[in-house]
């Protein structure tokens, strides 16, 4: 009939979500997180000129070459050492700038741990080259003209200062021996941004011109989590247009651009190093991948494309930014519209449903904001969501009730034509029109929560907000699941179920969220058929088991939702005249 395909079409999407939910989401999670542990650290290769499809006029930014078999690569600590460095502090990021090179290679975010555990080992951003997984970020001049001498790895700059903090810029100055004289100039906001001036003054006899650049450079295989609806690689914004390129795409060959503005860089889940050019000047983006010895080395670089002439007695100057640190999505948005960087906060992967999925963050954030914890501001969420689709929800549970009022006539019906199935179904229809009542209207309460339970689940998984962000009691990350399970009767005894046991382990949130999805149930009407019935009983138990592994802040969402659905549905039956 078909008020049980209605029924069944419902419970089939649900499921699907929800399957398809755990298949693009959950699975790889462990293998992200696996991965995440082995990123470390960074190795070095002296900057030679990588080849290009750019116009001959236009040189290079420098690029990483494959190099002869190096020896097994040292500790981070022992390449720190190598190198007088100059220390960077901030309330959100330290780290150190090797005089050496001048490269911005030694970075962590002090605000963000590997774990909950605030004593846990602070979240390391860049490291230097020298280790095997290189992730640095470096500004300098390339030149037209042959011969002219430029800073490289090599060179050993002269600090004006002993430390760089949001105060205190930093000035760096090296001479060339050939009339020139270089000056790298520091500048940090007690956030993720650095701006970098560099002044070049010609105090020889011939002009000379030079185009500045800026380079990331990252050695290894990044780890990414390969969910279909996350991306984590190489983007970049040109000329108003968001760009994401995967890292084996650039296996097959460079990818540039030529923009006016814009910026372009690497993006984790949750972190972002990215390269910001002076926005009113013109250059050429590129991403590459070179291979040494197996080992991938990923560069996204610009260089702009008009030289700057520094004529005998004169200095030419460019100002250039980089940002490194967390997708903070508060952060962005400031950057992005204080200093006019187009889309900087689409750097967090908001997904096709970013019309729905940022605002739903942005009412959650400022939930936070008022009562100070997140998994409170899901709870006032829900609520509001519900108001939204008060009408709406009221309509169907009026439409349910009507139905189960109508139960003992279906029954009488099934009695009566139950071998005649035409004569049934007829019979039926006639009744829902006689009585005005829509079968298809208890699907609603289903369908409404979809697209809410996709965005929620998205603003969970990708927003650092919500990492490490606690509940109550035992949730003290509302990103991940449920840490209890009934495998050790929720921590009494003192065993770790392995992952292979986590169909079954259940935590106990994914429990309350199955047994308030029975309670509502049981107020639906039931199908007369005593085999769809049983049916629709088991599906609390199935959905329980397959949310238990979905991060604790969609359950929590979905035990809350159920209860006030529960509530409301109670009250109309009441007031409907049937008894729930």
């Amino acid at each position: 009939m078909m008020e049980q395909r209605n029924l069944i079409l419902a419970i089939v999407l649900s499921i699907a979500i929800v399957l398809g939910f755990q298949f693009l989401y959950e699975r790889p999670r462990l293998e992200q997180e696996q991965a995440q542990r082995q990123q470390q650290a960074s190795e070095h290769e002296t900057p030679q000129a990588a080849p290009t499809a750019a116009s001959p006029n236009v040189p290079s930014a420098p690029g990483v070459a494959p190099a002869a078999k190096a020896p097994a690569p040292p500790s981070p600590a022992e390449v720190l050492a190598e190198s007088p460095r100059i220390p960077i502090e901030t309330p959100n990021i330290s780290g150190t700038l090797a005089l050496k090179g001048a490269k911005l290679d030694d970075l962590s975010l002090v605000r963000y741990r590997e774990t909950t555990d605030p004593k846990s080992p602070a979240i390391v951003l860049l490291t230097p080259p020298g280790t095997p997984n290189a992730y640095y970020a470096e500004f300098g001049w390339v030149a037209s003209e042959p011969g002219v001498k430029l800073p490289d790895a090599n060179t050993l700059w002269r600090a004006d200062g002993t430390k760089l903090t949001p105060t205190t810029p930093l000035t760096l100055t090296w001479d060339n021996g050939q009339g020139l004289e270089f000056q790298r100039i520091y500048a940090i906001d007690p956030y993720f941004m650095i701006t970098v001036t560099q002044k070049v003054t010609n105090m020889g006899a011939k002009p000379v011109t030079l185009f500045p650049y800026g380079l990331v450079s990252r050695s290894g295989n990044p780890p990414v989590s390969n969910y279909y609806l996350l991306f984590e690689g190489t983007l970049g914004e040109f000329n108003g247009v968001l760009k994401e390129i995967k890292y084996d795409e650039l296996k097959k060959g460079p990818k540039d651009e030529t923009t006016t503005g814009g910026w372009l860089g690497f993006t984790d889940k949750y972190w972002l190093v990215a390269l910001i050019p002076n926005q009113k000047v013109q250059v050429r983006g590129r991403f590459s991948d070179t291979v040494t010895d197996g080992r991938n080395k990923y560069q996204t670089d610009y260089v702009a494309t008009q030289g700057l002439e520094a004529a005998p007695g004169k200095t030419v100057e460019a100002s250039d930014r980089l940002f490194a640190g967390a997708k903070e999505v508060r952060r962005l948005n400031d950057y992005q519209d204080r200093l006019g960087i187009d889309n900087l906060s689409y750097a967090v992967d908001w997904g096709w449903f970013f019309f729905l999925t940022k605002p739903i963050f942005l009412l959650l954030d400022w939930l936070y904001s008022q009562v100070g914890n997140f998994g409170i501001a899901i709870l006032l969420l829900t609520v509001i969501v519900k108001l939204l689709f008060f009408p709406l929800a009221n309509k169907s549970y009026r439409a349910m009730s009507k139905l189960k009022r109508l139960q003992p006539e279906m029954v009488k019906l099934r009695e009566r034509f139950g071998d005649d199935k035409e004569r049934l179904n007829k019979e039926v229809m006639a009744l829902y029109k006689r009585e005005k009542a829509n079968p298809a209207a208890g699907c609603l309460p289903i369908l409404i929560q979809i697209p809410v339970f996709f965005s929620l689940y998205k603003v969970l998984f990708v927003t650092i907000e919500m990492r490490h962000a606690p509940f109550f009691g035992w949730i003290h990350d509302l990103s991940v699941p449920d840490p209890t399970s009934i495998l050790n009767l929720f921590g009494l005894v003192h065993w770790t179920p392995p992952a292979y046991l986590d169909i079954v382990s259940l935590g106990v949130w994914p429990i309350i969220m199955g047994i308030t999805m029975f309670l509502q149930q049981k107020l639906n009407p039931q199908p007369p058929d005593p085999v769809q019935a049983k049916m629709f009983m088991i599906l609390p138990v199935v959905f329980t088991f397959m949310l238990a592994r979905f991060p604790s802040g969609l359950v929590i969402y979905w035990a809350w939702n159920n209860c006030l659905s529960i509530l409301q549905q109670w009250v109309i039956m009441r007031r409907a005249g049937v008894k729930p």
